[in-house]
């Protein structure tokens, strides 16, 4: 008897893994790869062969789980993959002890209909949503990789399917980048040829109101560059003789924050324009003397730029905005200077790399030196996460070289998702094509081709669009860089496979009303998806011949 395949046993596994409380760094995090391997194991395919499903270990106690059919003498292998870790449930305020019990929380919302946003009032009445933490994002994903799983153990596919589900996708995604090495030894043990990794996010609506359909080919990049802004101090009474260190991040800030010039474009599609994330002084605590130390970072979607590309337009921006206050500074100085009898004093501010302010270190005090500052960072980071570890590390270098200030130090924070599209690969374009056809013809459904993947995913390390040797100005300006945080440039390199994503309908990912088209994922994607592998496989085969 299959376990997955109708409706109604769909929805109770989805609202089974909904129910493991996986927030990303939790305990139950750890626990759902047990329950994922535990239930594929109720299988006969993998009672008779345990070891071709398993729990691998990340390095950092969580675990990705694998599971693959295989078929004798087959290499051709389509890889599913997803992810179980979801983010933290404290925007659903009186609502949160059910924020993992959909068929409580369902017809809560449903029952209480009157307090909720028109939108979700609307669907609400005219479709059948699934409502919780988890339910889109992307627990359904995984709910119908199992049972795809199932369906090819009855022999549904001409070819081989591999699940791979990982923990750590909304923060650092651990769980993908220790995957891809454990993929090509998978490769290697069971003769495998990967034909496609296809992904099962949600769709993410591009605007509000955005009610299409996509089927993505690639997946959206990102960086996370920084500016450690290092003034000169002096006392709140003095504030001409010094230069504050947030009036220099502030005015970073105002220069990159929303500016389009930083947006990509490819084929009409355009990249979100940067934004910040983080800006603080670092003072550890009040004084009267001014905060001359401040940092500021940002997020930075990519499409097709390689990092060197990402570089200097940040620097040229720096520049521009050190040129301001000098300018802004003389001009407000000048102007004091009719109250009080004193001359301004000339500023300039520095711009630079940290790969320049490592190598004058180096140069100035010794590789001894900053091996020990290093050291001494990471062994006292605590419960410091990466961006917090990372602007200790440029904090620390800026504070041994303070005589080079005032300055603005570029720098990169984990992590880092390559940009990835197979929008030109020939097996992509060809099984694209199919799959609208199919979903107009079979569903009414008319899927929109999109580029990249918006929301951010674990596609970004399937491969590189550059060699890995394109990296260095990330690797060389990015502190935490095999200090605790790294990415297997060398094996995405060998891992080169296109990618596709066809997943649900939901709405509203990261948010109390987080909830899932429970139709649209189990009658139409459930018809979808089969026919979507079966055309990779069979697309892919005649490709090669």
């Amino acid at each position: 008897m299959q376990k997955w395949q109708t409706k109604e046993q769909l929805v109770d596994l989805l609202c089974n893994l909904v129910s493991i409380p996986s927030i990303t760094g939790s305990a139950a995090e750890k626990d759902l790869p047990g329950y994922v391997v535990d239930q594929l194991r109720t299988l006969p395919y993998y009672q008779a062969n345990p070891d071709h499903v398993r729990a691998n270990p990340t390095g950092d106690g969580r675990h990705f789980v694998t599971a693959l059919v295989k078929k004798a003498g087959v290499r051709d292998t389509v890889i599913l993959v997803s992810h179980f870790d979801v983010v933290d449930v404290e925007d659903y305020g009186a609502w949160m002890k059910h924020a993992f019990d959909p068929k409580t929380l369902t017809p809560l919302f449903q029952q209480n209909q009157a307090d909720m946003p028109a939108d979700v009032q609307q669907d609400i009445r005219t479709g059948n949503w699934l409502f919780g933490r988890g339910t889109m994002d992307m627990k359904c994903g995984l709910t119908l990789h199992m049972s795809m799983i199932e369906q090819a153990i009855a022999g549904e596919f001409d070819g081989n399917i591999l699940l791979l589900t990982v923990p750590d996708e909304e923060v650092n995604s651990v769980g993908m980048r220790a995957a891809v090495p454990a993929l090509l030894k998978i490769a290697e043990e069971f003769d495998l040829s990967y034909t496609t990794v296809l992904n099962s996010e949600p769709m993410f609506t591009r605007y509000p109101g955005d009610t299409n359909t996509y089927l993505y080919t690639g997946s959206i990049g990102k960086v996370l560059p920084g500016f450690l802004c290092y003034g000169k101090e002096t006392h709140v009474g003095e504030p001409f003789a010094g230069l504050n260190g947030n009036y220099m991040a502030s005015q970073i800030t105002c220069e990159l924050e929303l500016n389009t010039s930083f947006c990509e474009v490819v084929e009409g599609e355009a990249s979100p324009p940067p934004t910040n994330l983080i800006q603080k002084d670092l003072k550890k605590e009040y004084s009267v003397q001014i905060p001359h130390r401040a940092v500021t970072l940002f997020n930075l979607f990519l499409l097709e730029k390689q990092m060197e590309d990402v570089v200097e337009p940040l620097l040229e921006s720096a520049r521009n905005v050190a040129e301001r206050m000098k300018q802004n500074y003389l001009k407000h100085a000048s102007q004091f200077a009719n109250f009080a009898p004193f001359s301004p004093r000339d500023l300039s501010i520095s711009v630079m790399t940290y790969e320049e302010l490592y190598a004058y270190a180096k140069k100035t005090y010794g590789e001894d030196k900053l091996r020990q500052l290093e050291a001494d960072v990471i062994a006292n980071r605590g419960d410091k996460d990466d961006r917090d570890t990372t602007i200790e590390l440029v904090d620390q270098l800026a504070i041994l070289c303070k005589e080079l200030s005032p300055m603005m130090i570029l720098f990169f924070a984990p992590p880092f998702y390559p940009a990835v599209s197979s929008r030109n690969h020939p097996l992509i374009q060809q099984t694209m094509e199919e799959m609208k056809a199919y979903a107009r013809d079979q569903h009414q459904v008319n899927l929109v081709k999109q580029n990249y993947f918006g929301g951010i995913s674990d596609l970004s390390y399937v491969g590189l669009q550059y060699p890995a040797a394109s990296m260095k100005p990330l690797v060389a300006n990015m502190p935490l860089w095999d200090n605790g945080y790294s990415i297997p440039l060398q094996e995405l390199e060998a891992f080169d496979v296109p990618v596709m994503n066809l997943g649900p309908v939901g709405r509203d990912a990261h948010q109390w009303t987080e909830r899932l088209d429970v139709d649209y994922a189990f009658d139409t994607l459930k018809d979808m998806l089969p026919r979507c592998i079966q055309s990779l496989l069979q697309n892919g085969k005649a490709l090669k011949e």
